[in-house]
């Protein structure tokens, strides 16, 4: 009798135990689904003038800004006497356009268009392969020489100094077809109308173009300048397109950036050549 009832005791002990969650307990099922509201992403920072002072500061490109400036939410102070300051800060226009057009998108609702990255992110002028890709140009130096004195017809005998750039050799290693396409990356201040197209005249062992220094020499004179036209559309901050067509005549070519042709020590020219 004693033995059962020791027995019974033991028994009753384990069952209080388990119930009483000492033993661990393990489950399969998953983890509850809380209900109710939850915890929101807390929104991101608008942007607004200090934030792009800080960015320019920083040395950011304006590339980066604009396309900050696009995709990131902002409110922005651009009532006159605040753009002066932006632009006394070191601001670049196109910066200052694209924070004006978002300001106005906040208050009229009206949709703008979005500001446009440059395909290319290095100065210089590039063509479009055959697969569509943006290729840089290189660039071949350019001597600028005396070319004598050229007495002009329309100004009563005054005397304008000519000025002859000049590149060596005959021919340039890029070869290309009819129609190009051309683009160009300048430098921050600078517009592609500032860059010049020229068709070289060709010597013995070098290619030769005119450029102008102390004036205009009217065409009846018998000097005329090597320009060629071309009509540069912008897509981008600080970038151009612009396609010479099937009609271009095959010569060799040079495309001139601002400055190379009005200094005394010569610069650089982007060469190349269209086959006859």
């Amino acid at each position: 009798m004693f033995r059962i009832a020791s027995r019974l005791m033991l028994m009753t002990l384990v069952v209080v135990g388990i119930a009483g969650g000492r033993a661990p307990q393990h489950t399969t099922e998953g983890a509850a689904v809380i209900e109710g509201p939850q915890a929101r992403k807390p929104a991101p920072a608008l942007m607004n003038n200090d934030s792009v002072l800080k960015m320019h500061a920083a040395g950011l490109s304006d590339d980066l800004i604009l396309q900050t400036i696009a995709a990131q939410p902002g409110r922005y102070e651009t009532d006159p006497d605040a753009l002066i300051a932006l632009k006394k800060a070191g601001l670049s226009d196109d910066v200052l356009t694209a924070m004006t057009n978002k300001a106005r998108r906040q208050i009229t609702n009206v949709e703008t268009a979005q500001i446009e990255v440059a395909p290319v992110n290095e100065i210089g002028v590039y063509y479009k392969d055959g697969h569509g890709k943006w290729v840089a140009m290189d660039s071949e130096p350019v001597h600028i020489k005396s070319g004598g004195f050229l007495k002009s017809t329309v100004t009563q005998g005054i005397i304008k100094e000519d000025k002859n750039g000049v590149v060596s050799g005959r021919e340039s290693k890029l070869l290309l077809p009819r129609p190009i396409e051309f683009l160009i990356f300048a430098p921050d201040g600078v517009t592609a109308s500032e860059y010049e197209i020229v068709r070289f005249r060709l010597n013995s062992k070098d290619r030769e173009f005119r450029v102008l220094t102390g004036g205009v020499i009217h065409s009846t004179g018998g000097a005329m300048r090597d320009d060629v036209a071309f009509s540069p559309q912008k897509i981008a901050a600080r970038t151009w397109t612009f396609t010479l067509g099937r009609d271009t005549p095959g010569a060799e070519y040079g495309i001139l950036p601002p400055g190379t042709g009005n200094v005394t020590n010569g610069g650089k020219i982007y060469t190349f050549a269209i086959s006859e």
